[in-house]
């Protein structure tokens, strides 16, 4: 009977210790949630942001696999898998139907090279004597560094441009700022068309007082300030970066072509300590996915035309105490998340929310688009001690109050955007605004398109 019985449990036993013995089977096939890694461009020396990917054991019984990276110590990349950090694992348990997760960082050497370079490896799965692969692509580009160097902890500064130098950023290697690139008082920075910059986290630049910038680009480069985080992820994210901030001078500030982005405010012009007259000019400019305000002027004249403002946490655009002429504009703020629908897309004022202090101001709309996901998105706040002395010509306007300062404005159309929501702001051939301009001598549109007759309203010209 006891024979029979050992022979009865033979199988299940062998079942049993067979099965708590993970295979290592040539037969067995991981499945890979990504079969090629690929990040972005990478700047040399900073590293990258973590890419993962699962690995999936898809058969009834656990296995062991052992995991390394292809060009071993050699490799720019680095992997973690499952919480452990190295280039080797041997015998890595992965159970019946369960998965693992690998981490992927790269960190790029400098090459001295101007463009971007190819940095490629893969990361090995042998399961017995069968050998299975996840492929790693990166691309690398080396950079000129702005570091700071100066200054309090929480205000850490570069000097880019001392007093009575010129400093001119070119177009052959991006930017990399770590800190405040700072125009010293009497100092200028000419940056080229086409120059990327890119600022670390709470970064910006600064053109102190008397300072000078000149940032022209052109249609086909423009010039390009936004994060170091280059990932398609942090693309529409706010708050990457700190702003340009822009103080008082004697000369005029020129912005032209340029596309600023994911800052936490994306120009702040601003008095320090006395009003100078000097004007910031801004064109063909588009700024957008900012945290704060977008524009903020406050004790600072700016003339702004064929700018594109819009996605941002509070105003698009934020007048206190100072002259302003905006032309062929449109300021559109329909952001989904984050937004304090407390406040409009245009905010207008003779008072500083700084310190309280109120002067004479001015302000000319034309030919300007102001709209967003609020009822009443311009608004107007005056000190009646002083002047505010506002004008809008042929606008389109959503609002819920209809000033005596409305000339040959229409209110509360929808513009009929190609893409709001994909922030694509050219018109759809039903949209009112076509045609519906004034002729104020502004002859192209921020694509460069001809505007002929009665131009149409905001900073494009449809095109069929």
């Amino acid at each position: 009977m006891k024979n029979i019985i050992y022979i009865a449990l033979f199988p299940l036993l062998l079942f049993v210790f067979t099965a708590c013995d993970p295979t290592t089977d040539d037969s067995v096939t991981l499945k890979f949630s990504e079969e090629q890694v690929t990040f972005d461009t990478v700047f040399t020396t900073l590293g990258s942001t973590i890419r993962t990917f699962t690995v999936h054991n898809t058969t009834g019984s656990d296995i062991t696999t052992d995991i390394r990276l292809a060009s071993g110590s050699q490799s720019y990349y680095s992997i973690n898998v499952d919480g452990e950090a190295g280039i080797n694992f041997n015998d890595v348990e992965i159970p019946a139907h369960d998965s693992i997760f690998v981490f992927v960082k790269v960190t790029i050497n400098p090459g001295n090279v101007n463009t971007p370079f190819l940095v490629t490896d893969s990361i090995e799965f042998i399961t017995g004597n069968k050998r299975q692969d996840v492929k790693l692509v990166a691309y690398g580009q080396d950079a000129n560094f702005i570091v700071a160097d100066s200054g309090p902890e929480n205000l850490r500064y570069k000097i880019v441009a001392g007093a009575n130098e010129t400093t001119t950023w070119t177009n052959d290697k991006p930017y990399v700022v770590f800190g405040w690139a700072v125009v010293d008082s009497l100092g200028t920075l000419i940056i080229e068309p086409g120059t990327k910059i890119y600022f670390h986290y709470n970064s910006g630049l600064w053109v102190y007082r008397y300072g000078h910038l000149e940032a022209v680009g052109t249609k086909d480069e423009p010039i390009l300030f936004r994060s170091d985080r280059l990932d398609e992820w942090f693309d529409s994210d706010f708050t990457q970066w700190n702003r340009i901030w822009i103080m008082e001078g004697n000369q005029d500030n020129i912005i032209d072509h340029a596309i600023v982005t994911n800052s936490f405010v994306g120009i702040q012009m601003e008095a320090f300590s006395e009003y100078t007259g000097n004007k910031t000019i801004i064109s063909n400019t588009i700024v957008k996915n900012n945290q704060n305000s977008a524009i903020i002027a406050r004790w600072a004249d700016f003339d702004m035309t064929n700018c594109v403002v819009t996605n941002c946490g509070k105003s698009c655009l934020q007048l206190e105490v100072g002259e302003w002429n905006i032309n062929n504009c449109t300021f559109a703020n329909y952001a989904s998340m984050g937004r304090d629908t407390s406040l409009p897309v245009v905010f207008v004022s003779n008072k500083s929310s700084f310190d309280n202090s109120s002067y004479h101001s001015s302000a000319s709309f034309v030919n300007t688009i102001i709209h967003g996901s609020i009822v009443k998105e311009l608004r107007e706040y005056k000190v009646s001690s002083f002047n505010l002395n506002t004008s809008y010509e042929n606008c389109i306007i959503k609002t819920n109050q209809t000033l005596p300062t409305f000339v040959s404005c229409i209110l509360n159309p929808d513009p009929k955007f190609v893409g709001k929501d994909s922030l694509d702001f050219r018109l759809k051939v039903t949209s009112p605004a076509i045609n519906a301009g004034k002729n104020n001598g502004i002859l192209f549109d921020i694509l460069g398109n001809p505007r002929s007759g009665n131009p149409d309203i905001g900073a494009y010209e449809y095109v069929n």
